[in-house]
């Protein structure tokens, strides 16, 4: 892509980000906050392509003028000057060329996001719901890692530990960009705490990872919601099984049902209950886009089509395979204690070399 190409588009961009930060402004917008919000946002990405667009530019700009100095000046040393300035811009323009690209490409308007992560055992038993278990920690150790805050929103305990179903609510920068690719079907291969003859077993845990939807992106009616209040079960002291704490609400045009059991306050677990219960609502939608793109990357698979294998966890040998990129990594027990981030990474450049190609840039 030539420079002119991407300093056209660039200009587009400089034109938006005017009209952005004039509109925010005004009181009329200002007024109407479903559009204030939307705008905001569009504004700081603006912003973001401005600045890095801005040293594009003046970079692209000294290039030409060192140019024009090494053709055009007699001066030795100011043509030295010149040559050694052209060489450092040009080895850096490549970086900031692919920068601007990526900029440029619409990116999924959820990512910023915060997040819920559902995690359910599958097949394999009590051991499924270990190994749900075992996923559930991993995530929290990692979103710890990133200074996310996590909470339990809901949860079935399994049997023999771990969970039969999790749900977390996570809350952060960018959260649902980067976890999004944990949608999917987890294998574990390991002998289960259960098995006595010490044979390898499959089993499986399924994860979804839902964009928290605000109060602007859906509107859910009162009528519409079935609200009942329940005893708490699990951990949490005495109260827990004697209070009607916990929240469980029925969208009825939908069916689509959420719990919320994990504070001791009704109130509490309603207003979790709902910001789940909106989410879900939400990601109805967001799931045609989601379809619609899962055939085109292969990071997305998982995303739209949930019942897809992405990742297996391999004890005996150490290793874990995630599908989707053929990356096979031989340090289980550290990726198992939450670094996942080398296969965070390597799924989003995959995944920024699909949009690319996508956007033809």
């Amino acid at each position: 892509m030539s420079n002119n190409i991407i300093l056209e588009k660039l200009e587009g961009v400089f034109i938006r980000f005017k009209e952005v930060s004039q509109l925010i402004t005004d009181p009329e917008v200002m007024g109407d906050m479903k559009r204030f919000v939307k705008l905001s946002k569009e504004y700081k990405e603006l912003e973001l392509i401005s600045e890095a667009a801005k040293k594009y530019k003046n970079a692209v700009d000294t290039i030409a003028e060192s140019k024009e100095i090494i053709a055009t000046e007699s001066d030795e040393e100011l043509r030295e000057m010149a040559k050694m300035e052209l060489e450092e811009l040009e080895g850096k323009l490549p970086e900031m060329e692919q920068e601007i690209k990526l900029l440029l490409v619409p990116a999924d308007p959820q990512d910023a996001k915060n997040a819920i992560l559902e995690i359910r055992a599958g097949t394999g038993g009590d051991e499924a719901s270990i190994f749900a278990g075992d996923l559930a920690r991993m995530y929290t150790k990692y979103c710890e890692s990133k200074g996310w805050r996590v909470s339990i929103s809901s949860f079935s305990e399994g049997t023999s530990g771990g969970y039969k179903e999790i749900v977390l609510n996570i809350t952060g920068d960018h959260v649902y960009g980067i976890l999004k690719y944990e949608s999917g079907v987890h294998r574990v291969q390991r002998v289960p705490q259960t098995e006595t003859q010490g044979r390898v077993h499959t089993s499986a845990a399924s994860v979804a990872v839902l964009p928290e939807a605000e109060e602007f992106d859906v509107e859910v009616k009162e009528s519409d919601i079935r609200k009942d209040t329940y005893c708490s079960s699990g951990p949490g002291g005495q109260s827990v099984n004697t209070t009607y704490s916990a929240i469980r609400l029925t969208h009825i045009p939908t069916g689509i049902v959420v719990t919320c059991q994990d504070q001791k306050s009704q109130i509490k677990n309603l207003a979790k209950a709902m910001i789940e219960l909106r989410s879900r609502i939400y990601a109805m939608e967001h799931q045609k886009y989601l379809d619609e793109i899962a055939s085109k990357r292969k990071t997305m698979v998982s995303t739209g089509d949930r019942s897809a294998k992405i990742r297996t966890y391999n004890y005996p040998q150490g290793r874990v395979t995630d599908h989707r990129i053929n990356l096979t990594l031989y340090n289980l027990s550290a990726i198992i204690d939450g670094d996942i981030q080398e296969i965070i990474d390597k799924l989003q450049i995959e995944e920024n070399a699909e949009r690319l190609k996508e956007s033809g840039l």
